[in-house]
């Protein structure tokens, strides 16, 4: 874990995050004001960002690999929200606002590369500027409608459409994803999935 300026790979990192969803459209002067209060962190497949139930909360701008938002319950089953990858973000900023626990884990699904800073410093950093305050949370707000269109098609499409649907939507995503990790996001056995793919289904 390091500063992005005494990373070795701080070149390539700039670009990485000049090309992140909602750091695309800053200014020299605020990439300057924004990068030093950045960590760069580098995790391997399984490491938690966030724990579910916690105050402390970070912002976290994906430089590369896969996460997951993942809810589980007392009897540790698992519930995937959403798989997010380079150039996105993932946040807890609903829960930061109600100031409740985070209500989910934040979990690497591949080694990843993430860029992060504390919800504290980033709510400043978009208190002074109005634009990005905007992106980010049009961004926030595009996240819990997939979230909220995903559950509901766990319910209302079969399996192949469940895969198809995913396919439609996360095309670059799919084979990345290793397939137990996709299957349990759609609702499905491995077992399943893999039935699917053998039959030409999917």
């Amino acid at each position: 874990m390091s500063r992005v300026q005494n990373h070795p790979d701080k070149n390539i990192i700039r670009v990485q995050l000049k090309q992140n969803v909602l750091l695309t459209g800053l200014s020299d002067e605020m990439s300057a004001e924004l990068e030093p209060q950045l960590t760069v962190l580098d995790c391997q497949k399984g490491d938690m960002l966030l724990h579910q139930g916690v105050h402390e909360m970070e912002q976290y701008f994906i430089l590369d690999g896969i996460l997951k938002r993942v809810v589980t319950n007392n009897a540790a089953k698992e519930m995937i929200l959403r798989f997010t990858a380079e150039r996105d973000m993932e946040t807890s900023y609903a829960a930061w606002c109600l100031k409740t626990p985070t209500p989910y884990s934040i979990v690497c699904v591949t080694k990843a590369r993430v860029a992060k800073l504390s919800m504290l410093q980033w709510v400043a950093f978009m208190e002074r500027h109005a634009g990005v305050k905007k992106l980010f949370e049009y961004e926030v707000m595009r996240e819990m409608s997939e979230i909220m269109a995903h559950t509901i098609t766990l319910h209302l499409l079969d399996a192949p459409g469940r895969v198809h649907r995913f396919l439609r939507k996360h095309p670059d995503l799919f084979d990345r994803i290793p397939k137990k990790e996709l299957a349990s996001y759609l609702n499905l056995s491995a077992e399943t999935l893999s039935r699917l793919k053998q039959r030409g289904k999917i």
